[in-house]
């Protein structure tokens, strides 16, 4: 199995900005992807980005001009930086780890966190 470490989650203020980090340790020979979903009170759960390991990257319209996703084959990390982040940036915010080339297949998922929280005050 897959398991997944997050940090960086926190406040900020808006226009502010924050990095997530996640790590994935055990079975990651498994892994072709990993990427972040969040999902805020009352919303269904969404798309924020995800990269494969050869670099080819998806991104949520939303946040596609303030977000950045990358990732350290070796250390089996991903990251997640957030600029200019907007009080409906808010959520919780999910890393996955996929066996598939793409996170949007979610069938393939192996693995989610635990979730960290992002809260964006206006």
């Amino acid at each position: 199995q897959v398991q997944l470490a997050e940090s960086g989650g926190g406040l900020v203020q808006a226009g502010g900005s924050l990095r997530l980090s996640c790590e994935a340790s055990g079975s990651i020979f498994s892994i072709a992807a990993m990427g972040w979903y969040r999902q805020a009170p009352g919303k269904q759960r969404e798309l924020v980005a995800g990269i494969a390991r050869g670099g080819t990257t998806d991104y949520a319209d939303s946040v596609k001009d303030r977000f950045t996703i990358s990732i350290d084959n070796a250390k089996n990390t991903v990251y997640l930086q957030m600029n200019s982040l907007k009080p409906e940036d808010t959520a919780v915010y999910y890393c996955v780890a996929s066996r598939g080339i793409r996170v949007t297949t979610i069938s393939l998922i192996a693995s989610w966190g635990q979730g960290t929280q992002v809260t964006v005050s206006s």
